[in-house]
C-alpha cells in the first residue's frame, strides 16, 4: 500500500499482527516509509530513534488529528473510539502538506 503526499510517495505497512503493532517504528533510523495501525487511538514513542509525524484517521480515512515532529518518550491519545480510529505514523515532517479534515487515499501498487 502507498500514500502520495505532494511529490513524495511513501510505502505504508499495515500493522495487523501483534508483533508489528508492538514494535512499529521502534529503533528504526532513516525512516522512509509509514505504518498504519488500524483500530487504534493511542501510540507511544518510547525507544524511538527519530522524531515522527502522527496522523489520526477516522473510519473514512479523514484526518482528525495531526502532530508533526513528535519527539521520543511521548504518549498520544486521540479522543475518538478505538474501533473507528486508525493511526498513521510517517517520517518526520512528511505530513507538512496534509491538512485536518482532508481524506487520505491509499493506493495499491
Amino acid at each position: 500500500m502507498y500514500l502520495t503526499i505532494g511529490k513524495n510517495k511513501y510505502k505504508i505497512i499495515k500493522a495487523t499482527s501483534f508483533f508489528k503493532r508492538l514494535i512499529g517504528l521502534i529503533g528504526k533510523i532513516d525512516i522512509d516509509y509509514g505504518m498504519l495501525f488500524p483500530n487504534c487511538n493511542s501510540i507511544h514513542t518510547y525507544f524511538m530513534k527519530e522524531n515522527i509525524d502522527i496522523i489520526g484517521l477516522d473510519e473514512n480515512n479523514e484526518v482528525i488529528y495531526k502532530y508533526q515532529n513528535l519527539q521520543k518518550n511521548q504518549i498520544i491519545h486521540i479522543n475518538n473510539p478505538q474501533k473507528k480510529t486508525s493511526i498513521l505514523e510517517l517520517p518526520n515532517n512528511a505530513s507538512k502538506k496534509i491538512k485536518l479534515n482532508s481524506i487520505l487515499l491509499f493506493e495499491d501498487e
